[in-house]
């Protein structure tokens, strides 16, 4: 493995600082108010001087490109560990999810959300209130929905899955991507929206004409609803 001296090694870390907030601020439009912008940053050093220590230019990618996956994971490893969730609404996301998937069982067709929140037995401004809960005070990675693994570590150059990991991978991936295109329009605006175009739930509002708040809530209820559909490949909601 290539390994910087410790010359060049400083170099590479003072020179890639400003990606470290540029990673930063991105990442702060994605996440739950309460998060603070210098605790990401401080992760992220952390994570740059790892990538500093262990960057080898064999492997192909390009010192940025491998600090960059390095930063984003030690942030949102970061605010994993700050985990300020209260269980409750862990456990009302697993209730929506169980409630939802019991509705279109039944009606064979995709649940509204008034007939989840009668499932649950509760009012619809509630099962609203849960949704969006679900979704605004937890890590926004599509992939963290399932994987609680850093995605920085699953990307990394040698860190490749064996060969039936990856078909299997491959195979939930085509199962989840063919889930979302089977959720109603709306949800499914708003998930290419903000995971494909990278768009804040702000900006998503003044594209579709609605408030934030509506905005979280499509979103918790797109989420619910992949997870309710997903829970054969995850198993998380059938006793978790």
């Amino acid at each position: 493995m290539y390994s910087p001296d410790p010359v060049d090694r400083n170099q590479l870390v003072h020179r890639h600082v400003p990606l470290v907030k540029r990673i930063a601020y991105h990442l702060l439009g994605r996440l739950p108010a309460d998060v603070q912008v210098d605790d990401l940053i401080q992760a992220g050093v952390v994570g740059l001087l790892e990538a500093a220590r262990q960057y080898d230019a064999g492997q192909g990618a390009s010192f940025e490109t491998y600090a960059g996956i390095r930063i984003r994971g030690a942030m949102l490893d970061e605010v994993r560990r700050s985990d300020w969730t209260p269980r409750s609404v862990h456990r009302n996301a697993r209730r929506v999810s169980e409630a939802m998937r019991a509705v279109e069982h039944r009606e064979g067709r995709e649940a509204r959300p008034q007939e989840v929140a009668e499932e649950l037995d509760v009012r619809l401004e509630e099962y609203q209130r849960m949704v969006a809960d679900a979704v605004c005070c937890r890590v926004l990675s599509f992939e963290d929905m399932f994987e609680p693994e850093s995605e920085g570590e699953n990307r990394l150059p040698g860190s490749e899955p064996d060969p039936l990991q990856r078909l299997q991978e491959g195979d939930f991936r085509e199962a989840l991507a063919k889930e979302v295109d089977g959720l109603p329009e709306r949800e499914k605006l708003v998930m290419s929206l903000y995971y494909d175009d990278e768009l804040n739930l702000r900006e998503i509002g003044e594209v579709l004409g609605v408030s934030e708040s509506r905005v979280c809530q499509l979103h918790g209820q797109a989420l619910v609803r992949l997870r309710a559909r997903m829970g054969n490949w995850t198993g998380r909601d059938s006793g978790s």
